[in-house]
């Protein structure tokens, strides 16, 4: 999977959920239009006057989040980039959404702003096969989030992770060995563990 693939998922899926702060900063969610992907950017508009637009330009960091009829879904956050030459990028998006003609007719549509995000971090998690396959990519100059679990040195060999684990996801070894790319990140074997062995990435050790 590559972060051209993970993007083209959310076009696909087109109407994904935004996830912005307000200025209060309580978090507010709404479904966009993924507009155009190309190069590795993600291209999407807003109105001035809608609080989306006011939220993007005083905390332009936001999350996004969709998934397709094969129960693959793409999560990005990143920050919204505010585009120069707006007319340029109205008019770009409306040749490639001339469903958008009928919402903003003529020159309305230039109430609309374009922004891009081209910096993030993307997860690929993949629902629809067993065991189920997840991917964590970098956007741009973006770096990844250190999430799942981790088994330490302090592991006794027990066996009871990989007995428990929903996806068969942990194979034997000294210490055995979380399979990121098959985990849920559920935590189920981090609390059954015995010897508190099995650690969040990131955590104090």
């Amino acid at each position: 999977m590559t972060s051209q693939q993970c993007l083209q998922i959310l076009r696909t899926v087109k109407d994904v959920a935004f996830a912005s702060v307000d200025a209060q900063g309580d978090p507010q969610v709404r479904i966009i239009d993924v507009m155009l992907i190309e190069e590795d950017r993600l291209y999407f508009c807003t109105a001035r006057g809608k609080d989306f637009y006011q939220q993007l330009i005083a905390h332009p960091r936001i999350a996004i989040v969709g998934m397709n009829k094969d129960f693959q879904m793409v999560r990005l956050s990143g920050e919204a980039r505010h585009l120069d030459d707006q007319k340029y990028w109205i008019d770009r998006i409306f040749s490639e959404n001339p469903s958008m003609c009928d919402v903003y007719p003529g020159d309305s549509r230039y109430i609309l702003e374009a922004f891009c995000i081209d910096t993030g971090e993307l997860s690929f998690f993949d629902l629809g096969r067993s065991p189920i396959e997840r991917e964590q990519l970098p956007l741009g100059d973006g770096t990844p989030a250190l999430n799942g679990f981790v088994i330490q040195e302090s592991c006794i060999g027990c066996g009871t992770c990989m007995r428990i684990c929903p996806q068969q996801a942990i194979r034997k070894g000294t210490p055995y060995v979380i399979q990121d790319a098959h985990c849920l990140h559920c935590g189920l074997c981090r609390e059954r563990c015995p010897m508190q062995a099995i650690k969040k990435r990131g955590e104090n050790r």
